[in-house]
C-alpha cells in the first residue's frame, strides 16, 4: 500500500522502498528513480510518490523498459522514449546552460538522457548532435559553441577521442561520458573511458560506462550556479 507522505515526513515506507523526501532540501535535487530492475507498478508508486512531495517540481525516473513506460505514463508522467526515461511535474526554471555534444547517433539514447537529466536539474540544455571525430569538420563548424555555454558533458563511444579534441578547443568545464558503443574490442565502453581517462586535454572529468543521468547532474548543478545570483540555488526559481 502506498503511503501518503505528510509535510514532516522524511522518508515515505512503501514497503519495498524507503523513498527519501527530503534530498531536494539537503541537495536542491529530489530523488532520482532509478529503473532498471524495479517493476513498472514499483516505479509508477515510487515516482508519483516523489510527485505528491515535490508537486511544483519535476522527479524523474531514468532506464526505463516499455512496460515500465507504460506504467509511468499511466501514471500521468510524461514519457521520454528517446532517453528511457519519465518526468511527472513542470521542470524548473533554468539557469544557465549545459552544451551536450554528441558523436553518433548512436549515442543518442545516453545523450538524451543527460540532456533531459540537466533540464529536471535546473539547467538548459543545448544539443549538438553527431560531430565525431570521424568527419572532424563537423565539429568545427559548430566550434563556436562550445564557449557559448556554462558546462560541456560530451558523450562518444568507439575510441572515445571526442572529449579530448573538444577539451583542446575550449575551456569550458567538460565531463566526458563514455558509451558501450563499439565493435569486440571496445570491451562494452571500456576503451573509450580508458581513453577518456587518459585525455591529454587537462581539465576533463569522466563519468561511468553510459552515465548520462551523473554528468547530467553534475553539470546542471555547475551551470546553474555560474548562470545564477550569489548565494545558495537549489535549481528552482525561488
Amino acid at each position: 500500500m502506498t503511503q501518503t507522505p505528510g509535510p514532516d515526513d522524511k522518508t515515505a515506507d512503501l514497503g519495498f522502498a524507503r523513498v527519501d523526501l527530503e534530498r531536494a532540501a539537503r541537495t536542491g535535487d529530489p530523488e532520482v528513480v532509478y529503473g532498471a530492475g524495479k517493476t513498472p507498478e514499483q516505479v509508477a508508486a515510487i515516482l508519483t510518490t516523489l510527485h505528491a512531495s515535490h508537486p511544483d517540481r519535476a522527479v524523474l525516473a531514468t532506464r526505463l523498459s516499455p512496460e515500465a513506460m507504460d506504467a509511468a505514463r499511466t501514471a500521468g508522467a510524461t514519457v521520454h522514449e528517446t532517453a528511457r526515461a519519465a518526468t511527472l511535474g513542470p521542470l524548473p526554471t533554468a539557469r544557465g546552460t549545459v552544451g551536450v555534444v554528441s558523436a553518433g547517433t548512436s549515442d543518442a539514447p545516453v545523450a538524451a538522457e543527460v540532456a533531459l537529466t540537466v533540464a529536471c536539474h535546473g539547467s538548459q540544455p543545448v544539443e549538438i548532435r553527431d560531430v565525431g571525430v570521424a568527419g572532424l569538420h563537423r565539429l568545427m563548424s559548430v566550434r563556436d559553441r562550445l564557449d557559448e555555454v556554462d558546462c560541456l558533458v560530451v558523450v562518444a563511444g568507439m575510441e572515445g577521442a571526442l572529449p579530448s579534441v573538444v577539451g583542446g578547443l575550449t575551456g569550458t568545464p567538460l565531463i566526458a561520458v563514455p558509451t558501450s558503443i563499439g565493435y569486440g574490442a571496445s570491451f562494452g565502453g571500456l576503451a573509450a573511458l580508458l581513453g577518456m581517462l587518459n585525455s591529454c586535454a587537462p581539465g576533463v572529468t569522466v563519468v561511468n560506462i553510459d552515465n548520462g543521468y551523473g554528468a547530467g547532474v553534475a553539470a546542471a548543478r555547475i551551470a546553474r550556479r555560474v548562470g545564477a545570483p550569489a548565494g545558495p540555488q537549489d535549481g528552482t526559481d525561488g
